[in-house]
């Protein structure tokens, strides 16, 4: 068995975790293999994670920082740039696996767990995540963050639906058409332009 740190072996374990969690539910994910994977005893892996609850919770929290991490602009991308770049990131995770991000946003069980940190359950900590770097990144004010938290929202249910579509929108006019909706929900109601779907 090789020495890790306690926080190398959490990271392991965590790792091995998401690689199961991308190809089942991560109900699905079995304590006993994911210790067989890392060399540990099942007793040593709940050193680390008290339950198998905590560990799939945690397992969920990963992948979700991994997705915001995925989503996020290029270094010094700012205003209309970074917003192309999050949109089209979030669409294009969305659509890669479709499926994982389904099970991981709306799924059953430890999925919809509320976070270590909080009251909101995880669909609702993602989007409000990704609200706040497109208010941090594309120069949008904090008073709009209700308006940029329902269009993440919105774009996700794009998303999903274009991925599962068989006419498949194509990923620049699905980008497109998401970015001038939210520039659209930023104007007064008496100006606001219908957006046409692609």
């Amino acid at each position: 068995m090789v020495r890790l740190t306690p926080d190398e072996r959490r990271r392991q374990l965590l790792g091995i975790g998401l690689r199961m969690f991308v190809d089942k539910p991560v109900q699905e994910v079995s304590i006993d293999a994911v210790a067989a994977e890392a060399g540990i005893s099942r007793g040593l892996l709940f050193h680390y994670f008290p339950t198998k609850t905590a560990y799939h919770q945690a397992v969920v929290a990963a992948a979700g920082r991994r997705f915001l991490r995925n989503a996020r602009p290029d270094d010094g991308a700012t205003g209309e740039v970074a917003l192309e770049q999050v949109t089209r990131r979030f669409i294009e995770q969305i659509r890669r696996r479709r499926a994982f991000y389904v099970a991981l946003v709306f799924g059953q069980g430890p999925v919809s767990i509320p976070t270590p940190e909080g009251e909101e359950e995880f669909a609702t900590t993602l989007r409000a995540r990704l609200a706040d770097l497109v208010i941090e990144r594309c120069g949008y004010a904090a008073a709009a963050r209700p308006v940029v938290h329902a269009w993440v929202a919105y774009v996700e249910d794009r998303a999903i639906e274009s991925s599962a579509d068989a006419s498949n929108v194509e990923v620049t006019a699905l980008v497109a058409h998401c970015t001038r909706a939210l520039e659209a929900l930023q104007e007064t109601p008496t100006q606001r332009p219908r957006v046409p779907l692609p």
